[in-house]
């Protein structure tokens, strides 16, 4: 189970990624970052008042910000089954299998993530072009925080799967590659 919440005050979750423990860590805070982006895209679609699919928009965004910090939990918990894994004896027949069980099941997550990001930019680039024009700096912002989210997320896929030809990894890398709004 994670060792945070989401409901504790922003301050406290910025001193637990600060901290010595080992989670919450980079992917729930890449997941974190889409969440965010995803709430910014809600916010402005909700408020282009003359766009007939805004509330297609703030639907699929509200969709994707509740995934997000669903997975920023299940990040924790999957970090912390590689930690568990790395923490048996090295002499132990099964280190290895468990340690690429879980680093494996690891991955899967932040490729959820940059995923989502992928299409949270998509959404904010719609919003940017269809919106209120007031908002296009917000998702503009929510545009490169999903960006931001993505790469990092597709980083850590490729650390988890490091050595692996497996194709997470490159489904990760496109996902992060996405065209972003300028």
């Amino acid at each position: 189970m994670a060792s945070f919440s989401l409901e504790d005050p922003v301050e406290r979750f910025l001193d637990r990624i600060a901290s010595a423990e080992p989670a919450p860590a980079g992917g729930s805070v890449a997941a974190v970052a889409v969440a965010m982006a995803a709430g910014l895209v809600a916010m402005a679609a909700r408020l282009a008042h003359d766009w007939p699919k805004a509330g297609e928009v703030v639907e699929r965004a509200e969709a994707l910000r509740s995934r997000m910090t669903t997975l920023a939990l299940v990040d924790a918990d999957a970090y912390a089954n590689v930690v568990e894994a790395l923490r048996l004896p090295p002499s132990s027949p099964s280190r290895a299998a468990e340690v690429s069980q879980a680093l494996s099941a690891a991955a899967d997550v932040p490729l959820a993530v940059a995923e989502a990001a992928a299409e949270i930019a998509v959404l904010a680039a719609l919003v940017a072009q269809e919106g209120n024009d007031r908002l296009r700096g917000d998702a503009l912002v929510a545009a490169e925080l999903a960006g931001a989210g993505a790469r990092g997320a597709a980083e850590l896929v490729a650390i988890n799967l490091a050595g692996l030809d497996d194709p997470r990894v490159r489904r990760a890398q496109d996902f992060a590659a996405a065209r972003r709004p300028r």
